[in-house]
């Protein structure tokens, strides 16, 4: 969805080597905002967590080796019983072929839509080595289907050549935005809840993806890359023409849900990723590494959709990440490398937002 395989995976080692790791606290920063912080899963690299419409559930993807995983699956929790649990057993949604990523609720909370490499071939896909820069692939395997809650896929939504993955579902219930090659670029698309009438909305060369509507469904908001010299052109261009991506120089972009009104948010530099909108629709919270020296330490942060008023979140750990409000605003889900003990762990948390205490 947006979070491709888990940023989290990919800095785990570097994490594990730092030695970095906190149990559930909070400073006085993320006091402000996050109370109540509870652990949700224990074990392996879990993100891109998304709650169900009645707030109930969550969808993630997991690589839990407990669970005999050998690269990310989906999987469903009920939050209340999965908090403080470590015994807790979600149910799994995508079952066990193939790798499967970018996973969201449809509208009747009984179904979840999630890409998946399993039309390329049952065995987990070959995941490039990091030689200098962290890679993300981009399979052309990847399509993106929809699987009641026993894990029984109902329909494949697309079954064009090349990726398409990171799909979520507009608040309204009858839309549904996903990242696809089939342009020849990484490009935002959006097609009925039914997979029909597919059309292109973003067109600039650079990655877009992780996108997310307004609580009103009216704007975007997504992280993208726009490699401007004439060397970073080619190199984004090679890169992509192996099925990679170099997630490390990311900011954040707003449009209206048609594409229009097209308008960048952050300049930080970096890597500016996993954004959300705030309930109010007026702000966004996200992922960055922008004031980080050694580019580990990725903190949530929060912005006014016009780019002012940057404010830092969370302070606990080196990674935070794929922050999702609930949906009646009350509660935040993200994941983090807290309370890891030194392992390579990442794990998903809720906490209460509070707001309008100081």
């Amino acid at each position: 969805m947006r979070y491709l395989f888990a940023f989290a995976a990919l800095f785990s080692w570097s994490v594990f080597l730092m030695g970095q790791s906190s149990a559930i606290a909070t400073s006085p920063t993320e006091q402000r905002y996050l109370r109540n912080i509870r652990q949700l899963t224990f074990g392996g690299d879990n993100a891109e967590a998304y709650w169900s419409p009645d707030g109930r559930w969550l969808t993630f993807q997991t690589n839990n080796p407990a669970w005999g995983l050998r690269c990310d699956h989906i999987y469903v929790m009920e939050v209340e019983k999965a908090a403080g649990n470590p015994n807790y057993r979600p149910l799994s949604i995508s079952g066990s072929k193939g790798r499967t990523t970018c996973s969201y609720f449809m509208p009747d909370g009984k179904h979840v839509l999630f890409a998946s490499t399993m039309g390329g071939g049952d065995a987990c896909p070959h995941v490039p080595q990091p030689s200098g820069k962290y890679l993300w692939p981009i399979y052309d395997s990847y399509d993106i289907y929809v699987a009641d809650l026993q894990g029984n896929i109902v329909k494949k939504l697309t079954d064009y050549p090349g990726y398409d993955a990171e799909a979520v579902v507009s608040p309204k219930g009858d839309k549904i935005l996903f990242t696809s090659t089939r342009s020849g670029d990484l490009d935002l698309w959006i097609m009925d809840i039914d997979g029909s009438n597919p059309r292109q909305i973003t067109f600039d060369l650079g990655y877009d993806g992780g996108a997310f509507f307004s609580p009103d469904g009216s704007q975007i908001v997504f992280r993208a890359s726009r490699p401007k010299t004439e060397e970073e052109i080619h190199e984004y261009l090679e890169l992509l023409a192996q099925g990679l991506v170099a997630p490390t120089n990311m900011e954040i972009f707003v449009c209206n849900a048609d594409g229009s009104n097209l308008r960048q948010v952050t300049r930080l530099g970096k890597a500016n990723w996993a954004p959300y909108f705030h309930p109010s629709g007026k702000k966004i919270i996200f992922s960055s590494n922008h004031h980080a020296t050694r580019g580990y330490d990725f903190q949530l942060y929060l912005i006014n959709v016009d780019g002012s008023g940057l404010e830092r979140i969370t302070t606990e750990s080196v990674f935070n990440a794929f922050p999702m409000f609930s949906p009646d605003g009350k509660r935040l889900v993200w994941s983090s490398n807290r309370n890891n003990n030194g392992t390579r762990e990442t794990n998903v948390f809720v906490a209460d937002w509070i707001e309008g205490e100081q």
